[in-house]
């Protein structure tokens, strides 16, 4: 079986858990520079989320310190936050104070995919790459130290601007299509509502094929069937055609039957 289908991944949230990683990582910096006086919680933090321009988190924790002082009267300019030493404390927490190997939280963050499953994808014909807006460090981290792929493509934080803009995807199909004049068709795979509105961005720039956005749960929010629920119809609004508990489920015959649709 060949399909003329390329399947693209996020990372965060779909190759590996980050709730103990990214996500603490933010709570933390958004701690330590409101003086311990606000810990975003994790529904403050998707809440953010939610509004589809947050998937970088250094920046998701600039801006929740903000809004945070903002609850206390004080204005962006009279902050003057420094960008860059909220950026290196996050690193600190994330990848960890050593300058040459990881020993922070990334070390601990739990493989939502087998080697496996991306074989599987492989033997029906499926190619398969990454799209992440994580750091080429830590992506590589996961994919190769973790999960032994050999040189799997990838565009990571520093090939592309950040998501909803959906260049990284292009750049990743293009790179996965090699130069072969065949308009596959591309599904998108992420767990936020950027990911999902980047293949809508996707769709409007290049209408020649078809894209599906393909929405993943991130174990953080199935802990409740009601917080769960509300993911899913969020991914749902955002463009997804489909929401899955997790992303082995994106099996062949659930890429043929969506391609079909």
């Amino acid at each position: 079986m060949t399909m003329n289908t390329i399947v693209v991944f996020d990372i965060d949230g779909v190759v590996r858990d980050v709730g103990g990683s990214y996500r603490r990582a933010l709570a933390d910096t958004v701690e330590h520079f409101t003086a311990k006086a606000y810990r975003p919680t994790s529904v403050d933090i998707d809440q953010l989320k939610s509004e589809g321009i947050w998937n970088n988190d250094w920046e998701a924790s600039q801006e929740l310190i903000y809004r945070y002082f903002e609850t206390q009267g004080r204005s962006r300019q009279q902050l003057q936050l420094d960008y860059e030493n909220i950026v290196a404390f996050f690193q600190s927490r994330y990848r960890g104070t050593d300058p040459d190997n990881f020993t922070g939280y990334i070390c601990d963050e739990p493989l939502l995919l087998q080697p496996s499953y991306l074989e599987q994808l492989t033997l029906a014909g499926i190619t398969w790459g990454f799209f992440s807006g994580a750091t080429r460090a830590s992506a590589t981290y996961v994919l190769q130290r973790r999960l032994g792929l050999q040189s799997p493509v990838l565009i990571a934080m520093e090939d592309a601007p950040g998501k909803p803009d959906p260049t990284g995807l292009f750049a990743t199909v293009r790179l996965l299509e090699d130069g072969l004049d065949k308009k596959s068709t591309v599904v998108y795979v992420g767990d936020t509502v950027a990911d999902m509105y980047t293949v809508e961005k996707a769709r409007s720039q290049q209408r020649d094929r078809t894209w599906i956005g393909v929405g993943v749960l991130p174990p953080h929010v199935q802990e409740t069937a009601a917080r769960r629920d509300a993911y899913a119809q969020t991914l749902q609004q955002a463009g997804a055609a489909i929401v899955l508990n997790n992303v082995e489920q994106l099996n062949p015959t659930t890429i043929q039957e969506l391609t079909k649709r």
